[in-house]
């Protein structure tokens, strides 16, 4: 997901799309030290994502107050 499609959302939906990745992140560095993944960049761009959402989160929680 771009940032462009991030800033896009409700906030409400970001919030949801965060949950939902940081529980597929988590699930992918499970499995990831059970057996190793085919290509284990994907965990690295699932954190960059995770942190362009909360960066998204925190900018429009900076700019309500």
């Amino acid at each position: 997901m771009k940032i462009a499609e991030i800033r896009d959302l409700s906030t409400q939906e970001l919030k949801e799309r965060l949950e939902v990745e940081v529980k597929a992140y988590d699930q992918k560095k499970i499995n990831h030290s059970i057996s190793p993944l085919d290509n284990p960049s994907v965990i690295t761009r699932s954190r960059r994502e995770i942190a362009r959402m909360k960066t998204e989160l925190r900018q429009r929680e900076l700019n309500n107050k």
